[in-house]
């Protein structure tokens, strides 16, 4: 099992952690590999997300493959089940791991004709005036590609306001400048003109009875809803960006699953080490 994770690391450019060279010579009876260039030993787990674990190999892999793979997804509950893991906190940590890992970290941004657009996640929250009101849900952002009739690539981002600073640096981060970008009659989007992106503002007005505003857009959110309400019933805020990339990852490879499964195991692989305490710092 350990051979599959350096032939994956290989395979995508990424060397053992704490050694000279790409070459891991042979393995000792310890399960450890031994460097070819400076002889060093090492774990095939050492500065990956698997890192300083004490659950088998296989148990990540199989963790990955259900992550990846199961339709509708799986919560550290049913994780915790299918694995036979003892803790939850475990089965969490190791949910959230595996998230954290399935971003890439060189990925192109969007591009040729984009529909972007913001909305609160949670639900109807009374005493709100206007969709644009921060209240206790999360405001995210959501940015997806047309392709003729169907979406393309999809970003997902949580934003601190609606204000044209925070929508241009959410368009910033996930579409080529030069892309035609589609959004409603917002006016905090009038910057993205100025900015080196052919801006296509459609107001509510101009739509025609039984026509929809963004279509990409609004069905990736709604499907986004729809997937966190019945897999996950609840997401505190500050663990919120980690389940939205879980979704992206899944969006946009829900053709290929089994190919989703190989991607993550790579990323998982070129992602350094996170401990459960830090993630619990961090969300603190």
């Amino acid at each position: 099992m350990s051979g599959v994770c350096v032939r994956v690391a290989l395979a995508g450019g990424v060397s053992l952690s704490g050694v000279g060279g790409r070459d891991p010579g042979g393995e000792t009876r310890r399960h450890l590999w031994i460097c070819t260039a400076c002889g060093r030993q090492t774990s095939v787990t050492a500065g990956t997300v698997m890192h300083g674990t004490r659950l088998p190999l296989r148990t990540w892999f199989w963790a990955a493959y259900l992550v990846s793979t199961f339709n509708p997804g799986i919560s550290a509950k049913q994780l915790q089940r299918q694995l036979g893991i003892g803790c939850h906190e475990t089965a969490w940590a190791m949910l959230h791991k595996l998230r954290g890992a399935m971003v890439a970290p060189e990925r192109e941004l969007l591009k040729g004709d984009v529909e972007i657009d913001e909305f609160y996640l949670g639900g109807y929250e009374e005493g709100l005036k206007g969709s644009r009101q921060r209240g206790k849900k999360a405001l995210c952002g959501v940015a997806i590609e047309v392709r003729g009739r169907g979406s393309g690539r999809l970003r997902l981002q949580v934003l601190p306001d609606a204000s044209s600073s925070s929508l241009l640096a959410l368009t910033k981060a996930t579409t080529t400048r030069g892309a035609t970008v589609h959004t409603d009659g917002y006016q905090a989007y009038n910057v993205l003109a100025e900015h080196g992106y052919d801006h296509r503002r459609r107001p509510k007005q101009g739509v025609a009875p039984g026509e929809e505003l963004l279509p990409r857009a609004h069905r990736a959110i709604s499907n986004l809803k729809a997937w966190m309400h019945g897999t996950h019933r609840g997401v505190s805020p500050e663990h919120l960006p980690v389940y939205l990339d879980e979704f992206v990852f899944r969006h946009n490879r829900r053709g290929t699953p089994m190919a989703g499964f190989q991607t993550l195991l790579g990323l998982g692989l070129a992602h350094e080490p996170i401990t459960y305490r830090q993630i619990i710092d961090r969300a603190a």
